[in-house]
């Protein structure tokens, strides 16, 4: 597997939608989340028919002999949510949230630095081992996983050292399980299906809003297909002789396309948002903008006519919000005019205007 190929890709879909401008908690935008890939609770899919999925279904095309071997990977995100609060009264020694001296507050600011509430993420990765092929045929490979409930509690002390509040960072347990299996379509040619469903119990689902079920969801979930001694064909530009069998693939909120470079067949990623083979970060582009397909010019500009409070308030939200203002505050115009275009092919024009179009394969 193409780690290296297909990281940047996926980090770009593991974070799309993760924060939207203006990238402040106070914005609308950013007080419902919209990721893609979201895998909820099975209990509150039923309760709340047609409003999210709790599994997803990857079905691709592996050529390989016996020697073939397959590996698969799934990653997600795990929200956390981030509460602030205050202390009823002054205090040197962080007190337990028992003792009811916690106040939760919609904002609080200590020396000049804003405290809000947040969805935080916790990256995870579930990675099966690797396997062959033609072993699974027969019976397929699953494998469980668990992340356990989890909470912190993070004083926030003064100039003089006393704590004038904490954040409280919350995690659900979430449990899942990824199960591959496969199916001979001919010679050497093996049809891949990856299912990821999310396991986790979710009590009086009825009750539970949206926000309430994405704490025990699996957030922007992709799968990562690796092949060794063997490749994958594409879906969207298949040999052939092999068309029809892979217009019979069936893919559930998720697409693979070949990663890496191109002409290669080792590395395929699965993700929620349909991409085509071999897709590339533009290399003029300085960084993750989470901000619907990345319009990195708009994007920068805007960010740079926010106001000092705006960018306060952005900066002190979250780790990855500051370092995307710091980013932009700091690009050099050379690299911001190339964010304004760049011409990736020519093509020659006949005297009456029309384009040569040059047909091209995968």
């Amino acid at each position: 597997m193409n780690l290296a190929a297909v990281d940047q890709i996926a980090k770009a879909v593991l974070y799309e939608g993760y924060m939207l401008y203006p990238y402040r908690p106070s914005s609308i935008k950013n007080r419902q989340r919209w990721n893609f890939g979201v895998l909820c609770p099975p209990s509150y899919c039923e309760a709340h028919p047609g409003s999210e999925l709790c599994a997803m279904q990857t079905e691709c095309l592996l050529a390989g002999g016996p020697q073939a071997a397959l590996e698969v990977r799934v990653r997600f995100l795990q929200l956390v949510a981030r509460s602030v609060a205050k202390l009823a009264a002054p205090a040197r020694e962080l007190p337990t949230e028992e003792s009811s001296q916690f106040i939760r507050v919609p904002r609080l600011e200590v020396d000049g630095r804003i405290y809000q509430p947040w969805q935080e993420a916790v990256e995870r990765e579930v990675a099966l081992p690797a396997c062959r092929p033609n072993a699974l045929t027969q019976e397929s490979l699953s494998l469980n996983f668990m992340f356990p409930a989890a909470k912190n509690v993070e004083g926030l002390r003064d100039a003089e050292g006393c704590l004038a509040g904490v954040i409280i960072r919350e995690q659900s347990a979430l449990h899942g399980v990824v199960e591959v299996k496969t199916l001979p379509m001919g010679a050497e040619l093996f049809k891949i299906n990856v299912q990821v469903r999310n396991l986790t119990r979710c009590a009086d689902p009825e009750q539970h809003s949206r926000e309430d079920a994405l704490l025990g969801s699996l957030i922007s979930t992709h799968i990562v297909l690796g092949a060794q001694n063997a490749r994958f064909w594409s879906l969207l530009d298949p040999p052939e002789d092999i068309r029809e069998i892979s217009t019979a693939c069936r893919n559930l909120g998720t697409w693979p396309v070949l990663v890496g470079r191109e002409g290669t067949g080792d590395t395929l990623l699965s993700s929620p948002i349909i991409l085509y083979d071999y897709p590339q970060i533009a290399p003029e582009s300085a960084g993750d903008l989470f901000d619907g397909t990345e319009i990195d010019e708009i994007l920068s500009l805007r960010i740079m006519t926010l106001t000092d409070e705006e960018k306060r308030e952005m900066r002190q939200s979250d780790d990855r919000a500051r370092q995307m203002l710091e980013r932009t505050e700091t690009l050099p115009m050379e690299q911001l005019m190339k964010l304004h275009g760049a011409m990736r092919s020519l093509r020659p024009v006949d005297p009456d205007g029309r384009e040569h179009v040059k047909e091209e394969t995968r």
